[in-house]
């Protein structure tokens, strides 16, 4: 009986299949998905086009999986945290677990094999920015539950706000944390030292007190006219 030389690749080394991961992820993470190639990943994980076949099928499950392996904890996480969140009866306090609910497990799930890490957040980041239709997908898919219970529990903590601000407002999180998992160099350089953007405590309690404050700003609509701007025409 002829056997699939993927399996046999398999059997020889055990650990093929976390290494195409860990190849893909930062192959992914640099160049995006569209210009790596099955080949550039089996290469880079010391295997052959086949076992890519064997174990994810195609491209498109491999990054899937990358997904699921970082985002499931981090999801779960988050999913506990925010539960407990809701339970807090004074809405200032409970917005405030809300949005830690949220940004903690990005932090506390930071290694590069599980929960997030910087390389698998540079991935998101690129993969957001291509725009992608199979990694647009994938992130609704991972993502979208989970952003939608973070969004009602904020907008339960503040029922006056609409809904639609909020939901910019957590686009703005999202961005502010991919910034400060990439680059806490920059925030150590532009505080000439005196702040270690490395340090994840420092760095979680300015990201929870900044987007409390940012969800609760009124909004652009109820802005006192003082801080309103006219509107310069683009007309001569």
């Amino acid at each position: 009986m002829m056997r699939n030389p993927a399996s046999k690749e398999t059997a020889r080394k055990p650990n093929m299949r976390e290494a195409i991961l860990a190849a893909a992820e930062e192959l992914f993470a640099t160049n995006g998905f569209n210009a790596v190639s099955v080949r550039d990943i089996a290469q880079a994980a010391g295997a052959n086009p086949g076992s890519i076949t064997y174990h994810f099928k195609t491209k498109d499950g491999l990054l899937l999986e990358i997904y699921r392996r970082h985002c499931g904890p981090m999801n779960l996480r988050r999913s506990e945290l925010l539960a407990a969140a809701k339970r807090v009866r004074d809405l200032q306090d409970r917005l405030e677990a809300v949005v830690r609910a949220y940004v903690v497990p990005a932090f506390t799930s930071g290694s590069d094999l599980a929960g997030g890490g910087a390389r698998f957040t540079r991935l998101r980041a690129v993969m957001s920015a291509e725009g992608n239709e199979v990694a647009r997908k994938i992130i609704a898919q991972t993502f979208d539950d989970t952003s939608h219970a973070f969004i009602d529990a904020v907008h339960e903590s503040l029922p006056h706000v609409p809904r639609t601000d909020i939901v910019w407002r957590s686009h703005f999180l999202l961005g502010a944390l991919y910034y400060s998992l990439v680059t806490p160099d920059r925030v150590s350089r532009l505080s000439r030292g005196e702040a270690d953007g490395s340090d994840a405590a420092s760095a979680i309690e300015q990201l929870v007190q900044a987007t409390v404050a940012a969800f609760q700003a009124p909004a652009p609509d109820q802005a006192a006219p003082a801080r309103r701007r006219p509107v310069v025409s683009s007309k001569t």
